[in-house]
This record gives C-alpha cells, sequence and structure tokens, in this order.
C-alpha cells in the first residue's frame, strides 16, 4: 500500500504568520503551496518552496478564490472568464518563483470554499480542469474523492488524484463535515492518525455519526493551520509506516 501525505501551506503574508510549516515539512511528501489570492504572498512562496526542497518534498499549487479577508473559505460569485483568470495568474506567480529555485511543480489542488464548490458544482469543476489544461505543464489535479472535481479533470485528460483528510471529519455522503458545525476538525494527533489509517488501508472513514463512508484516496491531507498541526503530523506519518503503509510524494503527470 501506498499513500502520498499532502499540506496546505505557504499562507503566511507579511507580519502574519500562518501554519509551522518548518515543523510540518520533516513528515508531509507533498506540500500544496498558497498562490498569493486568499492567503500567501511571494516572499513567503519563495521561502515555502525552497523549505521544501531542502526536505525533498514534492511541490504543488494552492490557488483559491482571492479572498484574503475570508481566507478563501467564502464561497464568491466569479464568472468563468474571472475565475480561470485568477487560477492562471496565481499557479503561474508560484511557477516562476518554483523555476527560479530549480523546482518543478507537480499537482494542483483548490483551496477552500473553490475545492469544496468545485467537489460538487460541476460547471465551476469544468472551469476549473479546464484552466489547468492550458497551463504548460501538466500538473495532477487533486480533489476530494468521488467529486465531481476528479470527474471533470479525467475529461479534461488530466492526471488526477483523489484526496481524503485526516483532520477533516465526513458527512455520511462522502463530504467534509462543514467547519461551522461542531466536530468538523480534528485536532487530537491519535484520531487524525487513526483516520489517516483506515483510509490508507481499509478505503474507510468512520463519520460523526458512528456510520462508515467507503474513500479511496491517492493523498491524505493535513491543514497546516489546524491546531497542533505539526503533532498532528508526526503521529500520521508514524501510524502510517507502523501500519506498513508506504508513503511517498504523487506521481508527476
Amino acid at each position: 500500500m501506498v499513500i502520498d501525505l499532502n499540506a496546505d501551506v505557504g499562507e503566511s503574508y507579511g507580519v502574519w504568520v500562518m501554519g509551522a510549516d518548518a515543523d510540518l515539512m520533516p513528515f508531509i511528501t507533498s506540500a500544496n503551496v498558497a498562490c498569493g489570492a486568499h492567503a500567501g504572498d511571494p516572499l513567503t512562496m519563495s521561502r515555502t518552496v525552497t523549505l521544501a526542497r531542502q526536505h525533498g518534498v514534492a511541490v504543488g499549487a494552492h490557488p483559491g478564490y482571492p479572498d484574503r479577508d475570508g481566507f478563501g473559505r467564502r464561497d464568491l460569485a466569479m464568472s468563468a472568464e474571472e475565475l480561470e483568470a485568477s487560477l492562471l495568474a496565481q499557479v503561474g506567480a508560484l511557477w516562476a518563483i518554483a523555476r527560479a529555485a530549480g523546482v518543478e511543480l507537480g499537482h494542483l489542488k483548490p483551496h477552500g470554499a473553490l475545492y469544496n464548490r468545485a467537489a460538487a458544482d460541476r460547471v465551476l469543476a469544468a472551469c476549473v480542469a479546464g484552466a489547468i489544461a492550458r497551463l504548460p505543464a501538466e500538473l495532477t489535479l487533486v480533489g476530494l474523492a468521488g467529486s465531481a472535481l476528479i470527474e471533470a479533470g479525467v475529461a479534461a485528460g488530466l492526471p488526477v488524484a483523489s484526496e481524503a483528510f485526516a483532520d477533516r471529519a465526513y458527512e455520511p455522503d462522502g463530504s467534509l463535515r462543514p467547519r461551522s458545525l461542531p466536530g468538523a476538525v480534528h485536532t487530537d494527533p491519535a484520531v487524525a492518525a487513526a483516520q489517516a489509517v483506515s483510509i490508507a488501508r481499509d478505503g474507510r472513514v468512520i463519520v460523526h455519526d458512528g456510520s462508515t463512508v467507503e474513500v479511496r484516496a491517492d493523498t491524505i491531507c493535513l491543514h497546516g493551520d489546524t491546531p497542533g498541526a505539526a503533532a498532528i503530523a508526526k503521529a500520521v506519518r508514524e501510524a502510517l509506516e507502523a501500519a506498513g503503509i508506504v508513503v511517498r510524494p504523487l506521481a508527476r503527470g
């Protein structure tokens, strides 16, 4: 059994620090780097890419809605043309910074509200996949397992990777439990580690009501802004390896 372990990182902005990126890097295999819209800035992007390179961590783009005030977790009404242009600009900025550091981008994972809406909205999912397909680099599109975004990526001819979450609770339909509801985020390292092993080894998750839902994933995510993220990452990595699961980056598209 093989799984990738990714984290959303590079989400600081100026003097405002978000996440514990340096502490996460030893435990993850892929980094989703914010591209300056919902979070991040050129210097943060550069430092994060360099940090990932030093730890042998694969680098991907993590674009979101241009919504710093809401950290990209509010749904924005954008036309397809606006969204596509924003995605291209965000990824282009990170691509240039990564190339300057001798790093090639390998994947792309939308952030926050854009990710969640594209998981269910087929029109939006097609827009996101279409924008990525226009890029000269063949990036693997990362999306929620079983979602419309994964289907759109396949339809657009993109390599795709199905994603599950160690630090988020699930609904019985396989969607993520909204952050506005209690118990949506797992902050106990043991709980997150057990969920990660269940996903990678058994292909299922115990949801908040005690039932189980099937989740087949190529990569498991940890959020850099989850309280105690570094301790969670360490527990998850150690639990996966103790279960005989090989943890390595996604294969490049």
